[in-house]
């Protein structure tokens, strides 16, 4: 059976996550590399730097239209490079629960064996961090990510949900779920943020796999619709993003 590497990545919302996950997905791709990112937020706007922009249809957006036909075609779509591009979503706000509707979507990609048609090298989960119950933890179960990385700065917050869903992934150890690959730190230039992220990662029992400096050329790239590895390909930004990649999956 076809098995990508899979890999989710966590972190507090509103702390650069899907900014990191995208342009490391586009790192991996200009490596060569075929990659799939699914974004795992009810706003469905993880992959939106990848598409020039564009917002693209959930897959529960879609299920909401066609109950029984949905095909990959109306729940892929192709970004930078050749990016798979695909958003879970989430319920009609106010109604229903938006971790169920992340196990909804995953159901529909297994029954279509997304995975064994398309052959991704690699596949990207990109999930909100706040909440690790249910839905949320989803890609951390057997079968989906075979590691987690969590998006974290220094900020109390981010290292409070830091220490939160390394403590949901620890729950599941036993069963062989995935295992935590470390910690991203997403700096926010805040007094001794190296210090207390390093001190976070000790505490997990893990280490900081990369450090993304704060740089303007982010969002000016967003402000374009795209990442910093297409916008910016030869700026030392876009270099910290390809050496992560390399970190991750060498």
């Amino acid at each position: 059976m076809f098995s990508p590497q899979k890999i989710a990545v966590y972190g507090k919302g509103g702390i650069g996550k899907s900014t990191t996950v995208s342009n490391l997905s586009a790192a991996l791709s200009v490596r060569g590399l075929k990659v799939m990112q699914i974004g795992c937020d009810p706003k469905a706007d993880s992959t939106k730097t990848l598409t020039c922009g564009r917002k693209i249809p959930s897959i529960l957006d879609v299920l909401r239209g066609k109950k029984h036909g949905s095909t990959l075609e109306d729940l892929v779509f192709e970004g930078f490079n050749g990016i798979y591009c695909v958003e879970a979503g989430g319920p009609v706000p106010g109604i229903g629960c938006a971790g169920r509707g992340i196990i909804t979507a995953f159901n529909r990609l297994e029954e279509l064996d997304a995975y064994a048609s398309l052959k991704p090298d690699v596949v990207l989960f990109d999930v909100l961090g706040d909440v690790v119950c249910g839905g949320f933890a989803m890609p951390m179960r057997g079968g989906y990510a075979d590691r987690v990385a969590i998006v974290s700065s220094g900020e109390m917050m981010a290292v409070y949900a830091a220490h939160n869903i390394a403590q949901a992934l620890r729950g599941f150890s036993a069963r062989g779920y995935a295992k935590l690959a470390g910690i991203i730190q997403n700096s926010r230039n805040i007094d001794n943020e190296d210090a207390i992220v390093s001190q976070a990662a000790r505490e997990l029992e893990t280490e900081v796999i990369g450090v993304i400096p704060r740089s303007g050329c982010v969002q000016e790239a967003e402000n374009m619709g795209k990442t910093v590895v297409e916008a910016f390909p030869d700026s030392p930004q876009a270099a910290v993003y390809l050496a992560l990649s390399k970190t991750l999956f060498p």
